[in-house]
């Protein structure tokens, strides 16, 4: 066992031997007061100070209620509790001093997921000499739905809260507050681009690595729209205090009522619409979208590492096989919003999927259209900032495809976990995690990942049975891009 003395007070963490090294993590520590109550829709409320030692030998309790859909291997537990708002810290070594921070932000689509996932234990960037905070913050409706007369983007606020408190905090554990690079997959990666183009989020970290990252943000009329719909699902009146009538579990059930994807028709409604819920374009906390921020120069200044999977979302496509063997690859990306030269051009660019016939082709779609195409959308709007791409195009020896999450195992250098075939299959190649870990690992330390920046030729480094630098890497997704994003 470990003590640590914060400013709130002491801390109880436990310590464990990890390849050689020692890894000391201290679980739940939390930086917000519950948000239950009258706080329940409010903005989170710092932390009063405790007396005595607080137990972080165990982790904290999660907002997540149920899995996102079925998209995701990564295994992801709900701990139960009130006191949502904490942080797990993992460190090599509490009495050092300057070192690297990785915070973490986990995904789930802004509605589950879990920051306590056994891969996202720290032990592995502790090893390389990297402090780890991982983050917990509110979810769905309660993080970020719109409340009548309640502060919008709850869960952005979470997310700054625990980013002044690692500013605060992290030097007791060992950290640099001023090396905190901030990271994030999937709706976590959306998390750290959001970050990145808010300006009051500015001056709290000085990376940023986007993994699969979502650009998503509705604005306030469909926020309250949406708001609205689900009041009237639940029958309560559309108030505040209709809102806290209303249990988690209920919440949960009326905001996903009407998710059960069918047909192209459907995908094209997922295609074409924002998540919900997702951050707000409020003109307070949010003032702008992600992507104006960037374009403004919000975050300029700030290196960021992003990249996609191959196959993000391919399997998607499955829910509408029948509809898109019958109309084709052409018709189908028609029917999903593509005018007919765009689709042709689209089809020309990724004439090497042919053989995976027209669901597949769609299944490519889809996943540029939510991940893929964000990469060069968000280094052209960087223009003049340092940012590095990478795509994770290994194929999964289970079924041939490099989908969501995929990534996360080699990120975190845990192909050794008893979860990790279910997404990999067998003996995934260790060579490969060494790679996209080192990668991380220097870029937190230094700013750099090792190889051409973006402004080289538009080029990413593609991680598959071998490693290699192509330029011109996302070509492909550029009708998407203009679809999507111009």
């Amino acid at each position: 066992m470990t003590v640590v003395q914060t400013p709130a007070g002491a801390v109880r963490g436990v310590s464990r031997s990890f390849a050689g090294s020692t890894s000391h993590a201290f679980l739940g520590i939390p930086f917000a007061e519950p948000p239950v109550g009258p706080l329940r829709f409010a903005a989170p409320v710092p932390r009063a100070p405790w007396n005595g030692v607080l137990d972080g030998t165990r982790p904290g309790a999660t907002p997540q209620r149920r899995p996102f859909a079925e998209v995701t291997s990564v295994p992801e537990p709900s701990i139960p509790g009130d006191d949502i708002l904490n942080v797990s810290v993992f460190t090599p070594d509490p009495d050092a001093s300057g070192l690297p921070v990785l915070v973490w932000i986990h995904g789930g689509g802004y509605v589950a997921g879990s920051p306590a996932s056994p891969w996202y234990d720290g032990a592995t960037f502790n090893r390389d000499g990297i402090v780890t905070v991982n983050v917990s913050y509110r979810l769905g409706f309660q993080g970020f739905g719109h409340v009548p007369g309640a502060i919008p983007n709850r869960g952005v606020l979470d997310w700054l809260a625990a980013l002044r408190w690692v500013q605060e905090s992290i030097a007791s554990f060992g950290g640099d507050p001023t090396k905190v690079t901030i990271a994030g997959q999937s709706a976590g990666g959306g998390a750290v681009l959001q970050l990145l183009g808010l300006p009051s989020a500015q001056g709290l970290f000085r990376g940023a690595l986007s993994m699969s990252g979502v650009l998503t943000d509705l604005g306030r009329d469909e926020a309250e729209a949406r708001s609205r719909r689900v009041a009237e699902r639940a029958g309560i009146p559309w108030t505040d205090e209709g809102f806290a009538s209303l249990t988690e579990d209920e919440l949960l059930d009326v905001q996903s009522a009407d998710d059960d994807l069918r047909g192209l028709a459907a995908l094209r409604r997922a295609v074409a619409e924002e998540m919900d819920p997702c951050p707000v374009v409020d003109g307070d906390v949010v003032p702008f979208t992600a992507l104006a921020g960037m374009r403004r120069g919000v975050g300029a200044s700030v290196p960021l590492l992003m990249g996609a999977t191959e196959d993000e979302f391919s399997g998607m496509a499955q829910i509408a096989a029948e509809e898109i063997v019958a109309a084709g690859a052409a018709g189908s990306l028609t029917s999903l919003g593509m005018t007919p030269a765009s689709a042709a051009r689209y089809l020309d660019a990724n004439a090497g999927l042919e053989d995976r016939g027209p669901v597949g082709i769609v299944g490519r779609f889809l996943s540029d259209a939510w991940f893929r195409s964000v990469v060069p959308t968000v280094a052209e709007a960087r223009a003049g900032g340092s940012t590095w791409a990478y795509r994770m195009a290994w194929p999964s020896r289970l079924n041939g495809l490099s989908e969501h999450c995929l990534d996360l195992p080699f990120l975190f250098d845990c192909l050794g976990h008893d979860a990790v075939p279910a997404i990999t299959g067998d003996a995934p190649p260790q060579a490969l995690a060494d790679a996209l870990h080192g990668a991380a690992v220097r870029f937190i330390v230094d700013g750099d990942p090792g190889w051409p920046g973006w402004s080289t030729g538009r080029t990413a480094r593609v991680y598959s049975e071998t490693v290699d630098d192509v330029p011109e890497a996302f070509a492909s997704t550029l009708e998407v891009k203009a679809l999507l994003h111009d």
